[in-house]
């Protein structure tokens, strides 16, 4: 049986995003959740575990549209349905990101 390995409140968000691996190409993304500690993403291709890169996506903060970006570092990547389900774990988080994500999860 596997456990949930998260840290915190998560709550789910559903918007486009970006994912930028470190030495890799710009990967379209879909969020599934997010949280202050990090988020997961779905995907229409795998990525390695242990890679470290930024996700970039929009969310409304004082219903006003906002771009995060957030250095993080892929802490596992599943085969589900007929995509892939990547988590991320947030590298330390920017002031604005920080808030932004703070206001989301409340």
């Amino acid at each position: 049986m596997l456990v949930d390995q998260r840290q915190g409140v998560r709550k789910i968000l559903r918007v486009r995003a970006m994912v930028v691996l470190d030495g890799s190409a710009p990967l379209p993304a879909r969020t599934f959740d997010l949280g202050l500690a990090g988020m997961s993403v779905t995907t229409a291709s795998k990525v390695d575990t242990g890679k470290p890169g930024q996700v970039v996506f929009e969310m409304l903060v004082d219903g006003k549209p906002q771009i995060i970006t957030c250095r993080a570092k892929v802490s596992h990547c599943i085969f589900s349905g007929n995509e892939f389900k990547v988590g991320f774990v947030f590298q330390p988080l920017t002031p604005e990101a920080t808030a932004a994500i703070t206001k989301f999860v409340r």
